[in-house]
């Protein structure tokens, strides 16, 4: 039985004190029906736009693109059964025997006006500005798709991986209509604000996959009861796993929990409005002890983020540079002072209520950025409002937390290259023209040496213009209890892609 949306949230922190309940006690689990606990309700399901995580762990099982990525972080073939780089420019898929769940084929012309969709300005595609580099597309038969490029893009495949190049059923987009995928899984039903389920696509073009019959995702916008949920048995598999509650799910026997570590918590701005000068961002980066926040929102699990994300352990990182925007409020001042603004002023922070993390962030910022002189008014509105006011850039400076499109530097394009155009993901009205460049200048080079160059030359761009500032690395959490076999946490930036593996989830 489904509990309503408000009862939800009015029982989150009694909830969170009861007694685990044992699964003997309640409703038996219908057999291959697993229950997800869901961080919010997905504000929409739509194939193209990025609308947060909780709508990303649906779409992800409902669509599908031409490639994504194994468990392991690997490029796996999916809807293209395999794939070739003739030249610089020109990319060729062949596609494998796969139907969309209305039953009718995947055709490479479904692939052309998926993308041709992508690119259109009426959309809001996340990658339509990425995509313009499309010269043209190809169909010479119903499994060839031909896709040649104006410029070389040596990453090319990692923009196919993503979950925002999704393959849709051409004949299935209007006035009225739902979008179809061709994923594991079929959109089933739906309760506004509440649940989502999905059936197994039993025409899934995986033999043998999906393992699930079912998948019911529950909406628990309050992390204490999604917790509570999971102990109580209520679930079986919940994301966002509040680090407060990390260590006692640890300790549970009945259950497991998948850690790691690639998401960030950082600083976007609008370029209209105080934070309009490169010193004033600056001058924040360095107001900010960011160990507090380590503690406050992720209670020690994560470290410091003194500078643009590039993902640790890659050939890429640079210990020197990460370390750029340490905590120094003498120097602080003095770039507000050559900002002009010696006194500081007052402005306001968009972040939520609804994620933990991402309030407590907004609360520490607020006590750092006074003591210089900032004085920060918090604006907390619930997520879908929060996405909505981020993508429309109705904000001074705003709390992101989030992760690289990509662990390749090339994936942080979608975070810093403000040329890219308005996105929840990255900051308002700020232009970065060297950085779109170098960005550009390291997707055309596939000497590996070459590309470092590039892109430390990019990081160090990124340092001085301060387009995101970063603030804390968090461990990003999954807990399941142990019967839930299959199921992986990906790797680094990955991890929001995890659901993915669900196709792979059965009960041991």
């Amino acid at each position: 039985m489904l509990i309503r949306r408000r009862g939800l949230i009015a029982a989150g922190a009694a909830a969170a004190a009861l007694p685990y309940m044992p699964r003997a006690a309640r409703a038996a689990r219908t057999p291959g029906m697993l229950t997800f606990g869901l961080s919010s309700y997905p504000p929409n399901l739509h194939p193209w736009q990025h609308t947060g995580t909780a709508a990303l762990a649906v779409k992800l099982l409902i669509y599908r693109g031409l490639l994504s990525y194994d468990a392991k972080g690997e490029i796996r073939t999916e809807l293209a059964e395999s794939y070739e780089h003739k030249d610089s420019t020109v990319w060729t898929f062949k596609l494998r025997q796969a139907t969309f769940h209305n039953g009718k084929p995947v055709t490479a012309e479904d692939v052309k006006w998926s993308f041709e969709q992508v690119v259109a300005e009426r959309v809001g595609a996340y990658l339509r500005t990425d995509m313009q580099v499309v010269e043209k597309i190809e169909t010479p038969d119903p499994r060839t798709v031909i896709i040649t490029l104006k410029q070389p893009v040596a990453t090319f495949p990692l923009w196919v991986c993503g979950p925002f190049l999704n393959v849709i059923s051409k004949d299935t987009v209007g006035p009225g209509q739902t979008p179809v995928g061709a994923g594991p899984f079929t959109l089933k039903a739906t309760e506004r604000g509440v649940s989502v389920e999905l059936a197994a696509n039993e025409k899934f073009y995986r033999p043998g996959f999906p393992k699930l019959k079912g998948i019911k995702m529950i909406a628990y916008a309050d992390e204490n009861a999604r917790v509570a949920a999971l102990q109580a048995g209520d679930v079986d598999l919940i994301e966002y796993v509040p680090w407060q509650s990390m260590a006692s799910l640890e300790a549970d026997p009945r259950l497991k929990l998948a850690n790691v570590d690639g998401p960030f918590m950082g600083l976007a701005f609008n370029g209209r409005g105080p934070f309009k000068d490169a010193k004033v961002r600056r001058a924040a980066a360095h107001a900010i002890r960011r160990q507090e926040i380590v503690n406050a929102a992720f209670f020690g699990r994560g470290s410091a983020l003194e500078g643009v994300p590039f993902t640790p352990g890659t050939p890429f990182y640079s210990e020197q540079r990460a370390k750029t925007w340490n905590y120094d409020p003498d120097k602080a001042k003095a770039l507000l002072k050559e900002a002009g603004v010696p006194n500081g002023f007052q402005c306001t922070l968009l972040s939520t209520a609804q994620y933990g993390m991402h309030k407590s962030t907004a609360e520490v910022v607020q006590q750092h950025l006074a003591e210089v002189g900032i004085q920060v008014t918090l604006n907390m509105p619930d997520w879908a409002t929060r996405v909505q006011l981020g993508t429309r850039g109705q904000y001074d400076f705003a709390v992101m937390g989030t992760t690289a499109d990509s662990n390749d530097p090339d994936g942080l394009a979608s975070l810093l290259d403000g040329d890219l155009g308005a996105a929840v993901s990255r900051s308002a009205n700020l232009p970065t023209p060297k950085i779109h460049e170098l960005f550009a200048k390291g997707r055309a080079e596939s000497d590996f040496e070459k590309r470092k160059a590039i892109y430390a030359e990019l990081e160090t761009e990124a340092l001085e213009v301060a387009p995101l500032v970063g603030l804390a690395w968090r461990q990003q959490g999954y807990a399941m209890t142990k019967d839930v076999m299959g199921f992986s946490n990906m790797p680094g930036a990955l991890t929001f892609n995890s659901t993915m593996t669900l196709e792979e989830t059965y009960f041991g």
